[in-house]
């Protein structure tokens, strides 16, 4: 490949991330608004009442009005006014920055849904950095706030990677690539026609191994696919630098081909530059107040002697992400993280690190509390949570996002896999314990008893909340649902959405959830999936405020999804809308500052599908107690919860008696199937 010009590198140098980074850190250096805000220490708590009810939007699932781009939708005043009116404090918008590849001055498409960055400027595809600012006023204005997302551990291979590509200054610092001496030139694969790079065999990342070049095998290949992903190491193109010497480099990818890993301890400190840059411009220029740091727990690689590299739970990402998370509370913001790792892993990143983490410790859990009707696995979850240390306020407890479902347990899979386990009477290990939630889940959410949802490679399945129900429940033709089939599954929709909002922490849902989404057909989505993503089926499109009705699919040219719900125009007006309900439950929860609540107990229960968690209010608001029954048969019994003898028990959600503590300061708990309560200690 011919050399490129020195109009062409001027033109990548002043497109990269990193360049844009070094002229906006000026901005900040020597000011005195860097020093007014706490920023050693996480807090969790002080994220959380900044806005504890979030929004995830997915960009590219957002249907407009004709001719208005994503970001004018996302910033209009009456969606605004609408989610204040159902309680909803934040909109976390996804990657709406520039992403995907650049080949020569030709942008190439995104191949993870915006999560391969390469610009700090606002996509054209979603709007302009002037609509992104006009959407955070009218945020501010309804008392909300926007939540942006940075991206620490890759790029995609826009201009900075073709820079290292051509060993140009510090580029190579910014990637784990390796430069390949031409003599080992036969180790690496042939580059097919059209492409720029091709996958290393595990054969081949072995060699190259042995001969000193890389960390060899990580501990997993995250979106293995066979004769797509087999290892985590692609090899370039041979590609002429700006010395005229032609090089081959094998480059590590923790996720796609695309999306090549940044190299967060290199002599140059490149990576943490452009990383830091790009939140900076988040906060200052865009007016994100809560930034989200993705696939932050893959920031450190090392080789170990004997076994796969040390590539999780690495000291460096703990390092790495308190310097990111520092900065940006020392510029006033705060930041969170979807760390879906070890406990261990999310405790640790947690000191000095990001101030709210996502729930990756029982949301596979409450998923298998509604599949089974058993809280067994989910009560476990909990109790492992507190045996970290980890208060639930500091996570967030989410519904759909725009990923999968995820099963890879990888708490009971990596550190903890011959650790014994009492579980169902009996004693497992911990890798036991994982296959066996996994085989039962995969079965009951695919194949035949869920044709609607697809398996995700190995980490869990593809799906939205209302495509999950639907299999939990036994019903398998989602697409000819009866009205008795459609109100089954907004029922214990509703009574996932208690799971997650009546305890402490941040209570976070979806387009997807707020419509009631069903997955799309695979058929609608096929291309897309050509590399074995599957995720797209549960990405469809969704009109929130009904401002297009007829629109078949959304400017990004994803299908409209089928939708139980309804808009919010719609829902808002009727009574009993799952908008509604929400409505009433959130109102609740914030008069009662639930949000801010410590949990101080997960009592056993004698019903197989009650779970109770029981909490101390903040200010002297009381004792709360949020009691679930994840069952198809009704519940009625008394939790011991020590609570005051005799006294009354109120339901928060219609203000009612609900019964008497008894002689023993248990607590009567009567709920129908798949429903739930809070009930108030009234002394």
């Amino acid at each position: 490949m011919a050399a490129p010009s020195e109009e062409t590198i001027r033109w990548l140098v002043e497109q990269s991330m990193l360049e844009q980074a070094r002229s906006g850190a000026v901005a900040y250096s020597g000011q005195g608004r860097m020093w007014r805000h706490p920023y050693a220490e996480a807090q969790p708590r002080a994220a959380a009442a900044k806005a504890s009810v979030w929004f995830s939007a997915y960009p590219a699932s957002v249907i407009t009005r004709p001719g208005d781009s994503v970001l004018a939708a996302l910033g209009d005043p009456a969606l605004w006014q609408a989610f204040a009116a159902i309680g909803i404090q934040a909109l976390h918008t996804g990657p709406m920055k520039r992403a995907g590849g650049v080949t020569g001055r030709e942008l190439t498409p995104t191949v993870d849904g915006h999560f391969d960055r390469i610009g700090l400027e606002i996509d054209p595809a979603f709007g302009t950095a002037d609509e992104y600012a006009a959407m955070s006023r009218n945020a501010a204005a309804n008392d909300g706030v926007v939540i942006d997302d940075i991206v620490p551990g890759h790029t995609g291979k826009g201009p900075d990677f073709r820079l290292a590509e051509m060993g140009y200054a510090d580029y190579p610092g910014l990637y784990h690539m390796v430069e390949i001496a031409e003599a080992d030139w036969d180790l690496l694969p042939d580059v097919p026609q059209g492409k720029d790079s091709a996958n290393l065999s595990p054969e081949a990342e072995d060699a190259l191994h042995a001969c000193g070049y890389i960390v060899g095998r990580l501990s997993r290949v995250i979106f293995y696919e066979p004769g797509i992903k087999e290892t985590n190491w692609s090899a370039t193109r041979s590609v002429e630098g700006v010395d005229g010497v032609q090089r081959r480099w094998v480059y590590l990818h923790y996720f796609k081909e695309g999306q090549p890993t940044l190299n967060w301890l290199d002599p140059t400190f490149a990576a943490p530059r452009l990383v830091i840059g790009d939140a900076l411009h988040s906060l200052d220029t865009l007016g994100a107040g809560i930034l989200r740091l993705d696939a932050n727990g893959f920031l450190g690689v090392e080789a170990r002697a004997g076994g796969p590299a040390w590539s999780e739970g690495h000291p460096l990402s703990i390092t790495a992400n308190q310097l990111i998370a520092g900065l940006v509370r020392k510029a006033g913001g705060f930041t969170f993280q979807e760390l879906n790792l070890t406990v261990d892993d999310i405790a640790a990143m947690s000191q000095g690190g990001a101030d709210l983490s996502y729930d990756f410790i029982t949301r596979p859990a409450y998923h298998h509390a509604l599949v089974t009707g058993d809280v067994e696995f989910l009560r476990l979850m909990l109790h492992t949570m507190h045996a970290y240390d980890i208060d639930p306020a500091s996570l967030i407890h989410a519904l759909q996002n725009h990923d999968e479902l995820t099963l890879e347990l990888v708490h009971f899979w990596t550190l903890h896999k011959d650790d014994e386990i009492t579980y169902q009477g009996r004693t497992w290990t911990g890798g036991e314990l994982r296959e066996s939630i996994r085989s039962l889940m995969y079965e009951r959410l695919t194949g035949a008893h869920a044709p609607h949802n697809l398996r995700f490679v190995t980490n869990g399945v593809a799906c939205t909340t209302a495509g999950m129900i639907a299999a939990a429940l036994g019903i398998g033709d989602v697409w000819n649902l009866t009205p008795e089939e459609a109100e089954q599954i907004r029922r214990a929709h509703l009574l996932l959405a208690m799971y997650n909002a009546l305890q402490p922490g941040v209570f976070a849902l979806s387009g997807w959830d707020l419509v009631g989404a069903l997955p799309l057909p695979r058929a609608a989505v096929e291309e897309l999936m050509a590399d074995g993503d599957t995720r797209w089926i549960n990405r469809g499109a969704y009109d929130l405020m009904g401002v297009n009705p007829s629109a078949p699919a959304s400017a990004a040219g994803l299908p409209k999804a089928p939708a139980l719900y309804g808009s919010l125009v719609e829902q808002l007006q009727q009574t009993d809308s799952f908008a509604v309900q929400l409505k009433r439950l959130l109102h609740m929860r914030a008069q009662y500052r639930l949000y801010a609540a410590r949990q101080t107990a997960v009592p056993q229960t004698a019903s197989k599908g009650l779970l109770v968690m029981a909490h101390e209010l903040p200010d002297g608001l009381g004792r709360q107690a949020t009691a679930l029954n994840f069952g198809a048969q009704p519940v009625n019994e008394v939790v011991d919860l020590g609570w005051t003898p005799r006294a009354t028990t109120i339901d928060m959600l219609n203000g009612q008696e609900d019964g008497t503590v008894t002689a023993t300061g248990g607590v009567p708990v009567r709920l129908e199937s798949y429903s739930g309560k809070s009930l108030l200690l009234r002394e």
